[in-house]
């Protein structure tokens, strides 16, 4: 294998590839990159045997070829090179850089393990429903439901449980604008986009009825600015406690206070005007959970519903035009 590529082009690879590579492990070989020199130019591919990304650079091949090497090292060693084009080489079990009057060697490996790896525990239901996609995530304290419009060609229903670690690969390698085509094969699913591929092993078993969780009787209703929210619980985050983040969100006639008492640190009282014209409830929930819904909700205004203080509570986009966008939030034990 040889080829000549420019440092950019290297480390934008070898940055692409990179986060797919444990960073501990009892295989040694899935600390490495392979390289795959063809014709055209170089892929460079990593993984943890449950997410493996693939990304091709242009690269002035003189000799095809392929080879692992440790990944880290690569991209440490790219990240410091002058800006000059870089000459890559095999000799052997070795893989040798040169950029100007930099010159390195690293042990190489020609072997690659098909050993499996622990299953991840957690994942993302991924439902397909003639040609609507619907994707659930939970941790059994809370839940965030979101269904898009897609077009779908053969199965016309699958469920399928994705790791979430690909979906973050997917996020980070895939530009907003790219059409992005997806496929299954037996237990493994790959994204692909013109130079970039990501395949990854599907969860096996079965997700939990995540439907009956969902309340459908919370028939208390708060139209609440988003923005005020946030920052409403962000401020009272400040003093809740480290261990549960606990505050309290008292609903009255048109307005919500939030409080927190924390008896080694102090307390604090917000108030911001809703929407709400129900009778006085006072709920309590994680101050984090909470921020993490409302970064993610796509509209200016959200629809807060809830029932009883022991109760799940939704929140969801406000608008005729709402996303089919639906979180919902265990509640907090509230001690006097």
């Amino acid at each position: 294998m040889n080829f000549t590529i420019t440092r950019q082009n290297l480390h934008t690879g070898l940055a692409a590839v990179s986060a797919s590579i444990p960073s501990k492990t009892t295989l040694p070989v899935l600390s490495n990159i392979l390289f795959e020199a063809t014709e055209d130019g170089v892929w460079m591919s990593g993984t943890d045997l449950d997410v493996a990304v693939r990304v091709k650079v242009l690269a002035d091949v003189k000799e095809t070829g392929s080879l692992t090497a440790p990944g880290k090292k690569l991209q440490e060693i790219t990240r410091e090179l002058a800006d000059q084009p870089v000459e890559i080489t095999t000799r052997g079990d070795q893989i040798e850089l040169k950029c100007g009057r930099s010159h390195f060697k690293l042990n190489g490996s020609f072997a690659v393990s098909t050993e499996e790896s622990r299953p991840i525990l957690k994942g993302v239901l991924w439902e397909l429903r003639d040609g609507e996609m619907k994707m659930v995530a939970t941790n059994g304290h809370r839940l965030a439901r979101m269904g898009v419009k897609v077009e779908a060609t053969g199965t016309a229903s699958a469920d399928f449980i994705v790791p979430p670690a690909a979906l973050t690969q997917v996020q980070r390698l895939f530009k907003d604008g790219d059409q992005l085509s997806v496929a299954r094969s037996g237990n493994h699913l790959g994204f692909r986009a013109d130079t970039t591929e990501i395949y990854t092993r599907l969860i096996e078993g079965q997700y939990p009825n995540y439907d009956q969780v969902i309340p459908r009787d919370n028939d208390r209703v708060a139209l609440i600015d988003k923005k005020a929210l946030a920052s409403a619980v962000r401020r009272m985050a400040v003093v809740a406690s480290d261990q549960t983040h606990r505050i309290r969100l008292k609903f009255e006639s048109g307005r919500v206070h939030l409080n927190v008492l924390t008896p080694d640190l102090g307390e604090g009282h917000d108030e911001i005007e809703v929407g709400y014209d129900g009778e006085e409830v006072e709920i309590g929930f994680n101050a984090n959970y909470l921020l993490e819904v409302l970064k993610h909700i796509p509209s200016d205004e959200v629809n807060f519903a809830f029932k009883a203080p022991e109760r799940a509570a939704t929140i969801v986009p406000a608008g005729d035009d709402a996303e089919d966008y639906l979180c919902l939030v265990m509640p907090l034990r509230l001690l006097d």
